[in-house]
């Protein structure tokens, strides 16, 4: 799996549990993410030779991944695509999760235009 599957992967989850909690009497507010991976960089031979990153499963042999992986962690603050503010996860109201999902089309601005 590469770095943007991952991620995206960890959106969908979040997605996923924001459905699955509408109505509940609880709802929480989804905080920092601190995600931390075990990389293997690769350079692919076709399409100009451009590096991927790819995680490395935890069961991988050591062996064959010594010397070649790198670990990286980043934190990733999630917010709401319409309003950027903190993200919610059980919020009584349905509201919309387009434009969370893999869908979203390309990188939101770090601070939205006023």
């Amino acid at each position: 799996m590469d770095l943007t599957e991952a991620i995206a992967s960890v959106r969908d989850q979040l997605v996923e549990a924001a459905t699955r909690a509408i109505g509940q009497p609880v709802v929480f507010e989804v905080g920092t993410i601190e995600m931390e991976f075990t990389l293997e960089l690769r350079k692919e031979t076709k399409a100009g030779g451009r590096v991927k990153a790819w995680v490395v499963d935890a069961g991988a042999d050591a062996a064959r991944a010594t010397g070649r992986t790198h670990r990286v962690a980043f934190t990733l603050t999630p917010r709401d695509s319409r309003t950027h503010a903190p993200w919610l996860v059980g919020d009584d109201d349905p509201g919309s999760t387009a434009g969370f999902g893999q869908d979203t089309p390309g990188p939101r601005p770090a601070h939205p235009t006023r």
